[in-house]
């Protein structure tokens, strides 16, 4: 379905919250069915930005944080924010030596997508890195990470059981998982 025409109408307008990294706006609306009501959009300020770090014996790495706004401990892959005017290649390149210490020399666009788009415009892009070259890690001061290098087929399994539950991560691991299936990765 490519439907063009928008069936929500907007009345009216206003900016609920903003700070460096979110903006927050709050929408009074008829929506589709004819109803009056209100929508609010979260309108993020980076683009975001996911890292599959994959070496040649099909390692890759995982990024393990505290996450505030879910309360508990998350399994990720290395993924960070793109700031607006910075090239997202360049954006995975420092997402991923800051967090695993790792470079590569082969880069691929994997796939783009849209985290949560019931309540936010944030749009996902997704890189494979592969000839991977091992450096001293530089995280940010307010991340306090585990690096832990896994076997793919591991990390595919933790996904698929549910220990890994950060979509960007869960998108990207299933679309390398084909990816390998396929024949388009060996």
């Amino acid at each position: 379905m490519n439907r063009k025409d928008n069936p929500w109408q907007i009345l009216s307008q206003r900016q609920a919250y903003d700070n460096p990294w979110i903006g927050v706006t709050e929408f009074d609306v008829i929506n589709p069915s004819g109803g009056n009501g209100i929508y609010g959009k979260v309108h993020f300020k980076n683009l975001a930005i996911g890292v599959v770090p994959l070496d040649a014996e099909m390692n890759t790495w995982l990024v393990g944080q505290y996450r505030f706004p879910i309360d508990r401990y998350s399994w990720e892959i290395p993924e960070g924010g793109c700031p607006e005017g910075m090239d997202p290649l360049s954006g995975a390149r420092r997402e991923l030596a800051e967090e695993t210490g790792l470079t590569a020399h082969s880069w691929l666009k994997i796939m783009e997508m849209h985290v949560s788009n019931s309540v936010t415009d944030e749009k996902a892009i997704i890189y494979l890195a592969r000839e991977l070259e091992q450096h001293a890690a530089s995280p940010e001061e307010t991340e306090q990470l585990i690096v832990q290098k896994l076997p793919f087929e591991q990390v595919y399994r933790m996904a698929e059981e549910g220990w890994i539950t950060d979509a960007l991560s869960v998108a990207a691991i299933l679309k390398v998982k084909l990816m390998l299936s396929d024949g388009r990765i060996f």
